[in-house]
């Protein structure tokens, strides 16, 4: 199987390294992955001038973009002729979970994937005293020859997230909900004049079976994700909302 792997934290990563060598075991792997790190860059693609992309070594290739861009020319410039048949993204330095997925480079990656109709997984590892990189690459590699053993959906999008201390085993999840305090630090700079950082602490909501609560309890998370955000519930559930909006009378204009 011919594996894209590619990342958010940049091409000379370690868990890009460790990753692609794990999946070298399995299948032919081809790294296209961003020239310097694009953390929280999100599922945002390079309109606005041109991309520009450099070999490193054999089928290895960095791109002055996002991991969506990288995702990109790799199904329709670099290997076109012969595109990968998965894609994998990872292994991010951070955790990806709940409602960060919507942020993360490493998760857009394999949603864009998902988009091109490739199976993709997004990994990510918990970073604490006594993690490792090379633990993730190997789990990583596991959970892949497994999912290569059958046909594999060409929707299959999976988000792994990986705790610091050995597993306790693997966890099928949904996403966990966070909020965070202090979302903007308003500080000066020398000269007097205000900058803002964006950030602040977390607050988890500790609910069974969500990615989160599995996490913390020492399992890796596997979360299912899909790219069609309709919210089917309130579709059947917000009829007296639709009533109103269905009953505007918006005038035609005439040509």
């Amino acid at each position: 199987m011919r594996i894209l792997v590619t990342n958010d934290d940049g091409v000379f990563s370690e868990g890009l390294k460790l990753l692609a060598e794990a999946l070298g075991e399995i299948g032919d792997v081809l790294v296209v992955a961003p020239d310097r790190e694009q953390s929280a860059s999100g599922h945002s693609l390079t309109l606005n001038r041109p991309l520009r992309i450099r070999q490193v070594r054999e089928h290895w290739f960095t791109v002055d973009g996002t991991p969506t861009d990288c995702v990109n020319l790799a199904v329709h410039g670099l290997f076109k002729e012969e595109p990968p048949e998965m894609v994998v993204s990872g292994v991010n330095f951070g955790l990806n979970l709940g409602n960060d997925v919507t942020y993360s480079g490493t998760v857009s990656a394999a949603f864009e994937a998902s988009l091109h109709q490739l199976p993709a997984i997004a990994f990510s590892q918990e970073v604490e005293e006594g993690f490792s990189f090379e633990a993730a690459a190997a789990l990583a590699r596991d959970i892949v020859r497994v999912l290569i053993v059958g046909e594999l959906p060409p929707d299959l999008l999976l988000n792994v997230n990986f705790p610091a201390r050995p597993p306790r085993g693997v966890r099928w999840t949904r996403l966990g909900h966070r909020r965070y305090h202090q979302t903007v630090v308003e500080k000066l700079d020398p000269k007097g004049r205000k900058y803002y950082w964006i950030g602040g602490t977390p607050e988890w909501e500790h609910i069974d079976g969500t990615d989160h609560t599995a996490l913390i309890s020492g399992y890796v998370a596997v979360t299912p994700l899909h790219l069609d955000l309709t919210d089917y519930r309130g579709l059947e559930e917000a009829a007296p909302l639709r009533e109103r909006l269905e009953s505007l009378s918006i005038g035609v204009a005439s040509s």
